[in-house]
C-alpha cells in the first residue's frame, strides 16, 4: 500500500516542492493550508489546518485518518520567519511566531501520535532550521522558536520509540522560496538606537532568500529520510558554508565564533 503523507504548510515553498516530489513518487500526499479555497490548481489534495487551532488540527488529522485510514510520515512544515531587534520587537509578536513554529508543531504532533501508535508505525520529520543552532542578530526569536523545537524533537523521539515510531529533524539553511514575505518584519523605527544597521540586516536576509537553493534539495532530502531504516536525530540541508557555521560554533571559543557572526552582519 502506498503510504501517506501529511505536510503542514504544504501550499507553497518547502512544503509544496516536497509535496510535489513525493507524489511523483507514488505517495498519497496531503498539505495544509488554512484556507484550502484559495488554492487552485495543487498537484495534491490540500486539507484546511491551522496550526494556532488544536480544534482544526484534530479536525484535519480526522480528516485524512478517514479517507485513508492511517497517516504514515508527518511533515511539521508550516511556520513562520520573524525579525528585528530584540528591544524592538512586540512581544506579543514573538508569542504568535512561538504559538506557530514551536506549540503548532507540538500540537500536531500530538494529534497524529494515538494514530501512529494504534499502527505501531510511523515517522515524524520537524522541519527547523539551521538558524536554531546559532542566535542570530535580528532573528534571535526566530532561531529561539526552531532552536527549541530541536530539542523537544530529540525528547519525544526518545518517548516514541518503543511505539515504532521515528522522529528526526531536518534542519534547512536558505532556500529560494516566499518566506520572506510571509515573515513579521519588525518596522525600522525612524527613532531606533538600530536603525541603519538593522535596515542593512534586512536587506542582507532577503538577498540570502533569493539566492538560496533550490527547494528540490529539501525533498530529495526528506524523500532519503523516509527510506532510511533508522533515521537519524538531526540532518542539515543547506550549501557548505551554512552546515560548516554549526562546526564552527561546535570548536571555536564562544567569543571567536560570536566575532566571526558580528563581522558578518556588520555590527
Amino acid at each position: 500500500m502506498n503510504k501517506v503523507v501529511l505536510i503542514t504548510g504544504g501550499s507553497s515553498g518547502i512544503g509544496k516542492s516536497v509535496g510535489e516530489f513525493l507524489t511523483q513518487k507514488g505517495f498519497i500526499v496531503y498539505g495544509t493550508s488554512r484556507d484550502p479555497k484559495k488554492i487552485k490548481n495543487h498537484p495534491f489534495k490540500i486539507v484546511a489546518l491551522d496550526v494556532n487551532s488544536v480544534e482544526s488540527i484534530q479536525k484535519a488529522i480526522q480528516e485524512v485518518i478517514t479517507l485513508e485510514g492511517k497517516i504514515d510520515i508527518l511533515i511539521n512544515n508550516a511556520g513562520m520567519g520573524i525579525t528585528g531587534p530584540i528591544e524592538d520587537t512586540p512581544t506579543a509578536e514573538m508569542r504568535n511566531v512561538f504559538n506557530t513554529n514551536f506549540f503548532g508543531a507540538i500540537d500536531v504532533m500530538k494529534a497524529v501520535l494515538p494514530q501512529m501508535r494504534k499502527q505501531q508505525s510511523g515517522l515524524i520529520i520537524n522541519v527547523t532550521s539551521i538558524a536554531g543552532y546559532m542566535g542570530l542578530p535580528f532573528r534571535g526569536i526566530y532561531s529561539a522558536t526552531k532552536g527549541a523545537l530541536e530539542l523537544v524533537t530529540e525528547a519525544v523521539r526518545m518517548e516514541v520509540k518503543n511505539f515504532g515510531i521515528q522522529v528526526t529533524n531536518v534542519a534547512p539553511g536558505d532556500f529560494a522560496t516566499n518566506i520572506a514575505s510571509g515573515r513579521y518584519h519588525t518596522p525600522v523605527f525612524e527613532n531606533s538606537a538600530y536603525k541603519k544597521v538593522y535596515q542593512e540586516n534586512l536587506d542582507l536576509m532577503d538577498a540570502h532568500v533569493d539566492a538560496g537553493s533550490n527547494p528540490i534539495e529539501m525533498a530529495e532530502a526528506i524523500y532519503k529520510i523516509i527510506n532510511t531504516p533508522n533515521p537519524k536525530v538531526h540532518y542539515k540541508v543547506g550549501d557548505f558554508m551554512q552546515k560548516f557555521s554549526i562546526f564552527l560554533k561546535r570548536v571555536l571559543p564562544d567569543k571567536m565564533y560570536e566575532k566571526l557572526l558580528m563581522n558578518h552582519y556588520k555590527l
